[in-house]
């Protein structure tokens, strides 16, 4: 238990510096700055992190499950972002754009999304 417990932290802490940055970029694009905080990002992948986590475990993954994480994290998206459902959609896609976009800058200067996992 004290490993998952570990892992589950871990991956909250990596989740928050290689995503949260992204997502937040993305909300503040597409909704009002004042509406798309830094902090509002950190909630969104915390409690998408650990929901995934506790669904992980309880269900052996598998397209349903995939589609009721994607609406959670909509949710969050919307929730915290306070935007609609197709907004919320719209800044999940331009922040994994994002993501993209800055892994492969990152992977040319060579510095791998990776060598975050690993340290």
């Amino acid at each position: 238990m004290d490993s998952a417990i570990l892992n589950l932290i871990v991956s909250i802490v990596v989740s928050i510096v290689v995503v949260a940055p992204s997502l937040w970029i993305a909300g503040r694009l597409l909704v009002d700055k004042n509406k798309a905080k830094f902090t509002d990002a950190i909630w969104i992948v915390t409690l998408g992190t650990l929901i995934s986590s506790i669904f992980s475990y309880f269900f052996d993954g598998g397209i349903i499950v995939s589609l009721i994480m994607l609406i959670i994290i909509l949710g969050l998206v919307k929730h915290f972002f306070d935007c609609g459902w197709l907004k919320a959609l719209l800044i999940s896609i331009v922040a994994l754009i994002i993501f993209i976009i800055i892994a492969v800058i990152l992977g040319l200067i060579g510095i791998g999304v990776m060598g975050l996992v690993l340290i």
